[in-house]
């Protein structure tokens, strides 16, 4: 055994900061921001999609919901009186419409199919008419609304939601009024004092829960409008139905009421004409709920009244021209609706994209396994020649106090001849010291353990590369164990003259906790699985740190292990592709490695993973017009790898939110199915994964929790490293704390 160090280090001197703390202190003054700035955009998306849903609280017909409730506290003159109900001085008054004069009402809308043909109707036959529109449909369709008011109709109130308001709180009530105001104002520029309430009908059925609605909203100046004659267009009961319960009996005014939305409309819009030309025939005229108060105070002498209840400049008189903070208010909301409008249709198209593209990996994944799988272990199949002579294994090492002696102690009951070389990356916690006393004591008499300052595992393992003594070299981590027949297993490829590199197959050994498990069915299914797809493919593109080996000219040849990236294993795999060199998976050379032990530092590890692997694509773009292995690469593996490990996750996160907005707002049964569903094939190309591997497939009773906590901190975790790269950022390596609680495979439980 021997030792090499780089550089002396003083003594009696206070410490200075190694690179990686250095780097690691930059690096944590810029994350959290960025943590926040991703958190922020999935959370802009998701209330997109909030919004969207509480706008699509679909109308339906207009049937009333509650029948005789007390109605002791409303005045009697209230239930006997007029469709109008004012509160003009504090007093509650009913107006009722003059005989022979209907004022035409339509509730619901607007809807983008139906409401246009009554506006077109009503402007054909010179009629006016009151809408009492739903604020989510007009936040939805504002054009309609601007049109409306531009033909010179009147709008009215008909809550934000279509909810009942008798049992509603007061502030419910007031939000409902307040936000279909914004909504008018943002599609019309207008507000209005008209309201109708949703299952209303005739006076005489408002009760003791809905008067005291009634009452607080006529103090804050609304005017309620009721019904006393219903056309009951809603039942399609037929057009001359619809024509013979609109009319008033015996010459009497009345408010009518139609509806332009809630439902197909096919029969309304047939018998409005005719009702319109049969009133008109009787002697009747018609004029709008405004027009009906104007007249009552004409008749009164306290206002001479225009047509149709206008003022002048065309405003009808229950509207009012928005300014202010409530008219940018509401073209804020009218354009957050829009946002929302186009955004979730859109999702669903791209959501649909990527929830095929998934099952299609998943179905190519349990293909290309399967044949993987027989190919290599069929009886008679072989690399070539055994491979027999000795090897290097390089062990870079920072701070491993806790794990080297037992990786050194796996190493020492290799089946195959090895030298190691233990390069100590600056260590504080005196893991070199720790590692020669280890090799002593072991009886190792082929280590070297070379001390370098602090430069980053990148360095010390081109430390290693050069210092090998051997063609072939076996790369792991320091907290990694290998099995005594895992470096015998992992150089038989390189029998074959054309392999330049060759993964391992990682295992997670502390899975006897939860974030454990949920990282044991990940390298299982995610990773291993995935190798034997890209090996069948020749796109491999990533060795793994914890148990990877090369040739040892090819790693020279690429220039060594590259620091331009924080994913030096993918970097090199790359490297080796684009110099024609095989990269294949070995799955029988197993290596048991400690796995983050909690979510703060599985965000570290997972966070430069796939900010690294970026970089490394970004590198290597060059790839993409190459000929060649390189091109081979550039066109197949690069693609999978952007489109399944950057693009699909970043969209996975989308797909949970919208099947929650599914549950939530269409359909919750059809949406449950359809996520048990793709559970259901995930669990099977798990097991499948797991049979494999020979493993037991009681860690598969996590994967549904896994499928709904792990997931979601993977996709934040993908999302914030592309915020870094979008935003120029940079990372550094950061040190995980370990345990050592992987001790030889001997130990390990699967």
């Amino acid at each position: 055994m021997t030792t090499t160090t780089s550089r002396g280090r003083g003594r009696g001197r206070r410490r200075a900061p190694t690179r990686i703390e250095r780097a690691a202190g930059r690096a944590a003054a810029l994350q959290k921001p960025r943590v926040i700035l991703a958190l922020l955009l999935l959370l802009a998306l998701t209330s997109v999609m909030l919004l969207d849903g509480y706008l699509r609280a679909e109308v339906g017909g207009d049937q009333r919901v509650r029948t005789g409730a007390s109605a002791g506290d409303v005045p009697d003159e209230v239930l006997d009186g007029g469709p109008v109900l004012t509160f003009r001085g504090g007093r509650a008054t009913t107006v009722s419409v003059p005989d022979k004069t209907i004022a035409l009402t339509f509730d619901d809308g607007p809807n983008p199919t139906w409401t246009p043909q009554v506006l077109r109707i009503l402007r054909e036959y010179d009629v006016p008419g009151t809408f009492f529109l739903v604020g989510s449909m007009v936040s939805r369709y504002p054009d309609i609304v601007a049109d409306m008011v531009r033909q010179g109709e009147e709008v009215g109130i008909h809550t934000f939601t279509h909810v009942d308001l008798s049992y509603q709180s007061s502030a419910r009530v007031r939000r409902e009024m307040t936000q279909t105001q914004l909504a008018l104002a943002g599609a019309a520029g207008i507000t209005t004092t008209l309201f109708r309430a949703p299952y209303s009908s005739e006076t005489d059925a408002i009760d003791d829960y809905s008067w005291p609605v009634y009452k607080e909203l006529g103090e804050d100046g609304y005017t309620s409008v009721f019904v006393d004659t219903d056309s009951d267009d809603w039942k399609r009961p037929g057009v001359s139905k619809i024509v013979q319960w609109a009319t008033p009996a015996d010459g009497k005014g009345a408010s009518v009421l139609f509806h332009d939305a809630g439902g197909e409309r096919s029969q309304t819009i047939e018998a409005l004409p005719a009702y319109i030309k049969k009133m008109k025939a009787a002697g009747y005229t018609f004029t709008t709920i405004s027009g009906v108060l104007q007249q009552q105070d004409t008749a009164a002498g306290d206002a001479p009244g225009t047509a149709a209840g206008q003022r002048a400049g065309g405003l009808q008189a229950a509207h009012r021209r928005a300014s202010g903070v409530t008219l940018y208010e509401g073209k804020a909301l009218v354009a957050a609706v829009a946002v929302a409008e186009w955004t979730v249709p859109a999702l669903s198209v791209g959501l649909m994209v990527v929830g095929v593209a998934v099952m299609g990996r998943f179905a190519m994944m349990l293909l290309l396994a399967r044949r993987h799988f027989r190919q290599r272990n069929r009886r008679r199949f072989a690399w070539g020649a055994e491979v027999t002579r000795p090897v290097s294994v390089i062990v870079p090492a920072y701070n491993e106090k806790e794990c080297i002696a037992n990786t050194l102690k796996s190493l020492a009951g290799s089946t195959h001849p090895i030298e190691v070389v233990v390069v100590d990356d600056g260590s504080t916690d005196g893991t070199s010291e720790i590692a020669r006393e280890a090799a002593r004591s072991l009886g190792m008499t082929d280590v070297r353990v070379i001390r370098q300052d602090n430069a980053g595992k990148p360095a010390a393992l081109n430390n290693g590369v050069r210092a090998a003594r051997h063609d072939i070299v076996v790369m792991m981590d320091g907290d990694t164990v290998f099995e005594p027949d895992a470096v015998h297993q992992l150089v038989q490829p390189f029998a074959d003259p054309e392999v330049g590199a060759v993964a391992g197959n990682a295992k997670v050994g502390n899975r006897d906790t939860v974030i454990g498990a949920w990282q044991h069915i990940e390298y299982v299914m995610g990773f291993n699985l995935d190798r034997r797809m890209y090996d069948l493919l020749r796109c491999m593109p990533t060795i793994p740190g914890a148990i990877g080996a090369f040739r040892r000219d090819a790693v020279l040849e690429a220039g060594g292990m590259s620091e331009d990236t924080l994913a030096e294993d993918t970097d090199i795999t790359i490297a080796m592709h684009r110099a024609g060199r095989r990269v294949v998976y070995q799955e029988h050379a197993r290596a048991w490695t400690e796995a983050p032990g909690s979510l703060k530092q599985l965000w570290s590890q997972r966070y430069r993973w796939s900010y690294g692997t970026m970089q490394a694509l970004w590198k290597h773009r060059g790839c993409l017009t190459d000929r060649g292995p390189s091109g081979r690469f550039g066109r197949v593996g690069m693609p999978l790898v952007v489109l399944f490990q950057i693009v699909t996750p970043l969209f996975a996160p989308l797909i949970d939110v919208f099947t929650a907005y599914s549950m939530i707002f269409i359909d919750f049964r059809a949406s449950l199915l359809a996520w048990l569903a793709v559970l259901g094939v995930q669990l099977v190309c798990a097991a499948y994964a797991f049979r494999l591997d020979r493993e037991k497939y009681r860690y598969l009773l996590m994967m549904p929790l896994q499928q709904l906590a792990y997931r979601q901190m993977m996709y934040l975790v993908l999302i914030h490293s592309c915020v870094t790269a979008l935003t120029g950022g940079r990372l550094r390596w950061q040190k995980l704390k370990r345990t050592g609680e992987v001790g030889t495979p001997a130990g390990a439980t699967r």
